[in-house]
């Protein structure tokens, strides 16, 4: 019976990386045709298919480029569905202790960029920005100023609401534990 040959990873410390070898890796080139970049991203070839394509990172977000997750759902059936995933997607959420990093991205929940349109904001800005935005439409559409105005009351409440929910979420940041 022949002997094996000897590693030299023997023991502690180890005389070569870990998962270091001596045999050839086998690297898969991205399937788009013509592309010699290793292909590191799986795709699906057909829906509730294993079969897989393997593009490079470029050719990957050109394949997702018009992927829509909602794609053929009402938007009654697209609300629930967001509201089901966002019920236990936990993990996916952004951890809180990141909060260091400035609104704009990602960082402000759907709910908060809503907020930030009705109040004609860009999604950067900051509390006081959302303070003045709102002190100045709640002047222009309140039912005070303009009375027996149906728009303008439906206006004033989404305005409030959109202040609520911005301010809300600004006590959060605040006050989060340390």
């Amino acid at each position: 019976m022949p002997r094996p040959t000897r590693s030299d990873n023997w023991g502690f410390p180890r005389w070569g990386s870990y998962g270091a070898s001596r045999e050839a890796t086998t690297v898969r080139i991205c399937d788009r045709h013509g592309c010699e970049e290793p292909g590191k991203c799986p795709a699906p070839k057909a829906p509730n298919s294993p079969d897989r394509w393997y593009f490079c990172q470029v050719h990957a977000a050109e394949y997702n480029k018009g992927w829509d997750y909602f794609a053929g759902l009402s938007a009654e059936e697209a609300a629930e569905r967001e509201a089901n995933e966002r019920r236990d997607a936990g993990g996916f959420s952004q951890s809180k202790h990141n909060s260091w990093a400035g609104p704009g991205d990602g960082t402000r929940s759907r709910d908060e960029m809503r907020a930030l349109d009705v109040l004609e904001l860009e999604p950067d800005a900051d509390f006081d920005t959302v303070r003045i935005a709102w002190r100045r439409l709640a002047k222009e559409s309140h039912p005070d100023v303009k009375p027996g105005d149906a728009d303008a009351a439906t206006k004033f409440q989404a305005i409030q609401t959109a202040y609520e929910v911005l301010r809300a979420a600004e006590e959060r940041r605040q006050w989060k534990p340390a």
